[in-house]
């Protein structure tokens, strides 16, 4: 089928055809179909963003059932084009689609079978391309009898987003790291989940984007659930995605070009991401780059810097100009003027603001999440409901990452990285509620299936993974559970059947007046 075979659009002054050569020659970038891209020029499958693991001849017949446009394409034009100087038997073409279906899973029926001729393609298709179209619109539909072609002005995969929402609280934070972008190649903001460390690294990147002839390019990791998967979704970004066979063939493909590289959400892949990083900026000298995990890569060259929480009104101050001088609380009032603007400020409301951006720690995500509730319970009810914050905080973004939808679901996601030794360390510190020194963790987090030496590896790898807060700016280090994660880590705990347990322990130590604990 051909563009001169498709009924005239409405409002289009030209039409993309799906004849590979007309396509390629339309300024198409890609194609869409369901939750599938198929990049053209790098000939490269990915599923939600993430590229999907099929060799050469599968393409060739998906290329090929994709250009027929809806219509029949028999066994013999599919063999004649996929093996045009060889004969194969026609079990060799079975295997091929039998592998487009398994990488297609739930939409396996993209392809359909015509029993004894050949197969169709039969899901919608949408064109993507860097060109606006002929007559400077936006996009327009132009209905095929079994395909919907769709023009897609969009940035491809690994493009910088558009910001959103103004950033706030975040101006020392964003000069920071600047200084530390500036001085070196390889930085990572690390700290809990919720914390901002993508916003912060985006906003920055956005800013720095000038100062990068080729621009600014981010490899989104967090969908990733095999690590395998790190090289060829880094290669995407960079648009690259056949010099993914290893780091160093990428770094040649990558040549002299001088891109800042975004690594966002490395921590579940984080020894991939750490031996591409470093490979990478090895074999490329005008490489940079910068991760965001829950703890450091590790990798040569690497500087970290740890994103803190907003700055929270101290205990006792409630006047509402007051309290609104902390970034916590801007963040805070932002979100609920958005929701409901006719909030009125006063006395209480300020009291309450500032009890909201204690007990959440003055972290970003969770104080939005506070924001989205305040909608239906009011300022005033929010705060005094927060015990209980775990099940309230729950009205997330839609389009946000399944672990960013609720404040239970981002605490979960960075317990199921740990090892069980850190897992039972970590809930067994839910009964300290305030600061408590190594000494103490050993005594009370030690047992049968945790020896004391372990407490004190795994107590050092829970603050390097952003979940325990300390000090040791003093002659004795102390430790400290956030708020948040001290209501997730006591959960766990009552739920592991140790609570009665690890409280007799916790009551048995000799602790000092200033350690300021409590039996739970």
């Amino acid at each position: 089928m051909s563009a001169e075979d498709l009924p005239e659009s409405r409002g289009l002054g030209q039409l993309v055809s799906m004849d590979a050569a007309r396509l390629n020659g339309s300024g198409a970038r890609a194609l869409l179909f369901g939750r599938f891209r198929l990049v053209l020029r790098s000939r490269e499958l990915l599923a939600d963003g993430v590229p999907v693991a099929i060799g050469n001849r599968a393409l060739d017949v998906l290329i090929a059932l994709i250009e027929a446009c809806g219509e029949l394409v028999t066994k013999d034009e599919l063999l004649t084009r996929v093996w045009p100087d060889t004969t194969v038997e026609e079990n060799n073409l079975q295997f091929q689609i039998s592998t487009l279906r398994k990488a297609l899973g739930a939409d396996r029926d993209f392809i359909r079978t015509v029993s004894g001729r050949g197969y169709r393609f039969v899901a919608e298709l949408a064109v993507e391309r860097r060109a606006t179209r002929p007559d400077g619109g936006a996009g327009a539909w132009d209905q095929s009898p079994a395909n919907v072609v769709q023009f897609v002005d969009s940035p491809p995969p690994g493009a910088l987003p558009a910001a959103r929402s103004e950033l706030v609280g975040r101006a020392a934070q964003l000069s920071d790291v600047a200084a530390l972008v500036a001085a070196n190649r390889l930085v990572t903001l690390v700290g809990a989940g919720g914390i901002g460390k993508t916003r912060l690294t985006l906003e920055l990147a956005r800013r720095l984007a000038p100062s990068f002839e080729d621009g600014v390019r981010i490899a989104e990791l967090g969908p990733l659930s095999d690590p395998g998967l790190v090289l060829p979704t880094i290669a995407a970004a960079l648009e690259l995605g056949g010099a993914a066979a290893g780091p160093e063939r990428l770094a040649a493909a990558l040549g002299p070009r001088r891109p800042l590289l975004v690594l966002d959400n490395c921590e579940h892949v984080i020894d991939e991401a750490a031996a591409v990083a470093e490979a990478l900026l090895h074999a490329n000298p005008s490489l940079q780059i910068i991760a965001t995990s829950r703890e450091p890569l590790r990798a040569e060259g690497e500087w970290v810097y740890r994103v803190p929480p907003l700055d929270v009104p101290p205990e006792g101050e409630e006047a509402f100009e007051e309290v609104l001088q902390h970034s916590a609380a801007q963040l805070f009032m932002a979100r609920i003027s958005a929701a409901q603007p006719a909030t009125s400020p006063d006395r209480r409301v300020g009291a309450a603001v500032a009890k909201i951006c204690r007990q959440l720690d003055g972290v970003p995500l969770a104080l939005e999440l506070a924001a989205a509730s305040a909608a239906a319970l009011g300022i005033e009810g929010l705060a005094s409901r927060l015990d209980d914050r775990l099940s309230l905080l729950t009205e997330g973004r839609r389009t946000a990452p399944t672990r960013q939808q609720t404040l239970r679901a981002t605490l979960d996601w960075s317990y199921e990285l740990l090892s069980e030794p850190e897992r039972a360390v970590m809930r067994r510190l839910a009964v300290f509620a305030d600061d408590f020194t190594m000494e103490a963790a050993s005594a009370v987090a030690a047992g049968e299936d945790v020896a004391a030496a372990d407490v004190v590896r795994c107590l050092a790898g829970l603050v390097t993974k952003s979940l325990v807060a300390s000090d040791v700016g003093g002659p004795v280090p102390y430790y400290r559970l956030l708020e948040t994660m001290r209501a997730y880590a006591m959960e766990r705990l009552a739920e592991s059947g140790e609570l009665e347990a690890v409280a007799a322990r916790h009551a048995a130590v000799d602790f000092d007046p200033f350690q300021c604990v409590e039996a739970p």
